[in-house]
């Protein structure tokens, strides 16, 4: 039983990336809300609340609101800013470092415009810089 409900998830999952899946908005708001909904929401949840003592809210965040490079450097490279506390949460930031500039721009922009944040969006050069290039 818990082996073919494992396999559906797996499954399901599985489909969500074939090639038959949502086609790619050319609006960068869009795409940021797809990036999120797809990569971000299952820890972060819908409403950016995330969840006590797991995973962290990025509705109010100091790190999703202040300055870009740390924010970038955090999601795209895994290097966790020296402005946030460690051990509050059992949990890593996995890095998305596979995201293109124009995608984690997107998905960031996204982050710091919802959840009642008021931070200003993120551009692709933002994105290049804190990758070095």
């Amino acid at each position: 039983m818990i082996r073919a409900a494992l396999c559906g998830i797996v499954l399901s999952w599985l489909a969500g990336c074939s090639a038959g899946s949502a086609p790619v908005p050319a609006d960068p708001a869009q795409r940021g809300a797809q990036l999120y909904g797809g990569n971000c929401v299952s820890c972060h949840q819908a409403d950016g609340h995330g969840i006590p003592n797991v995973y962290p809210p990025l509705a109010g965040s100091a790190v999703a609101n202040g300055a870009a490079l740390p924010l970038v450097r955090w999601v795209v490279l895994g290097e966790r800013p020296a402005s946030l506390a460690p051990g509050r949460y059992v949990t890593h930031m996995p890095k998305y470092g596979w995201m293109g500039d124009a995608d984690a721009a997107a998905v960031l922009t996204y982050v710091r415009t919802h959840f009642g944040n008021a931070s200003g969006p993120m551009q692709p050069a933002d994105v290049a810089h804190a990758r070095g290039r």
